[in-house]
C-alpha cells in the first residue's frame, strides 16, 4: 500500500472557514453558529508526540467507524452527526472535495462536558497499574486476584479530566461533583448503555471491547454524544481469539507503531524518529482491517 495518499491537513484551502480548534489528529472549522466541520487527518501521535509522517487512510477510517457507530446507537442517545458528504460543506472546489472525501463530518455544535467518559470492561493500561497498587480503578474497588487483561465483573465508568497531555483520573463521585448531577447521571447511563451495545455488536465480529472513551455535550440543554465514537484511537479493541487473562493481547490500533518506537533510541520528546515505511504500511493495514470488520466495508476514498 502506498503512503503517498497521506493527508496531514491544516492546509490553507479551507481559509474561507474559521478554524476553531486543531488537535493531534482533527481540525475543526466553523460553518455557522450551529454547525461545525470536523476534518480528520492521517496524523498519528504516540507518547503524546505527533509523528512527522502520517498513516495512510487513518482519517478516513476514524470517520467511517464513527459515522457507523453514530448511526447504530441513535436509539441509545442522540448524537451530533449531520452529514459525512463533502457536498454538504460550503465553498469546496472539486479538487478539495476529492482531498477531503471520506474525512469530514458536518456536526451540530454542542457544549462539551468537562469530563471524558471512559468505560472499562477489562483490566488494562492505567487501570491495571492502579489496580496493582491499590486494588481499585478510579477509586472503584475491584475483587482481588485479577490479572492483566482480566474481564471485570461488569463494565465500570472511570472518568478523567481533560488535559492537553495527560488526563487525570476521577472517581465517579468527583466527576459528578465536577459536572453536576443533571449531566453526570444521564451521561453515566448513556456511557454504560453505549458500551453494552458496542460490546454485543463487536462480539459478532470476533472483537472484544476492552475499554473506550466517550465525549458528551449539551445542545439546547439536552445531552448528546459528540466527537468520535468507538474508533481505534478512542478504544482498545482486542481479537477475541487472541485474548487470555494474564497476557496483553494485540490491539487494533497503532500498537505496531508504539512497539516499534519503544525499540528506537528515542527519549519520547520531539522531534520523533523517522518511521520505517514498513511500519507505516502495517499500521495503515491494521486500521483498514478493523474498519472493514466493524462497518463491513473500506472507508470512502481509501487508496
Amino acid at each position: 500500500m502506498s503512503t503517498s495518499a497521506v493527508y496531514l491537513g491544516r492546509e490553507q484551502s479551507l481559509s474561507h472557514l474559521r478554524r476553531v480548534a486543531s488537535g493531534k489528529v482533527r481540525d475543526i472549522y466553523e460553518i455557522d453558529a450551529r454547525h461545525l466541520l470536523f476534518v480528520t487527518s492521517d496524523r498519528v501521535s504516540a507518547f503524546d508526540v505527533v509523528m512527522t509522517e502520517g498513516i495512510a487512510n487513518k482519517g478516513r477510517v476514524l470517520t467511517a467507524i464513527s459515522a457507523w457507530w453514530f448511526e447504530h446507537t441513535r436509539d441509545v442517545i442522540a448524537n451530533h452527526l449531520v452529514s459525512t458528504s463533502v457536498e454538504d460543506v460550503p465553498g469546496l472546489d472539486g479538487e478539495l472535495k476529492d482531498l477531503l472525501r471520506g474525512r469530514i463530518m458536518v456536526v451540530k455544535r454542542a457544549e462539551p462536558t468537562t469530563v471524558e467518559w471512559v468505560v472499562r470492561g477489562y483490566l488494562a493500561g492505567s487501570g491495571y497499574k492502579e489496580y496493582k497498587a491499590r486494588g481499585s480503578v478510579c477509586s472503584i474497588p475491584l475483587p482481588p486476584g485479577l490479572l492483566l487483561s482480566s474481564r471485570l465483573p461488569h463494565p465500570i465508568l472511570t472518568p478523567t479530566t481533560k488535559e492537553e497531555h495527560h488526563d487525570l483520573p476521577l472517581s465517579p463521585a468527583e466527576a459528578r461533583a465536577r459536572v453536576g448531577a443533571a449531566v453526570f447521571d444521564p451521561a453515566e447511563k448513556a456511557a454504560l448503555a453505549l458500551f453494552g451495545r458496542a460490546t454485543d455488536l463487536l462480539a459478532r465480529q470476533g472483537i472484544l471491547l476492552a475499554d473506550t472513551k466517550f465525549e458528551f455535550g449539551l445542545l439546547d440543554g439536552k445531552l448528546i454524544l459528540i466527537d468520535e465514537a468507538l474508533t481505534p484511537d478512542s478504544s482498545r479493541f482486542w481479537p477475541a481469539d487472541q485474548w487470555k487473562a494474564g497476557e496483553n493481547p494485540p490491539s487494533y490500533d497503532k500498537q505496531i507503531l508504539r512497539d516499534w518506537l519503544e525499540k528506537q533510541p528515542w527519549n519520547k520528546e520531539p522531534p520523533p524518529p523517522k518511521i520505517a515505511r514498513e511500519i507505516l504500511e502495517k499500521t495503515s493495514a491494521r486500521y483498514l482491517e478493523v474498519c472493514q470488520r466493524i462497518t463491513g466495508r473500506l472507508p470512502e476514498g481509501a487508496a
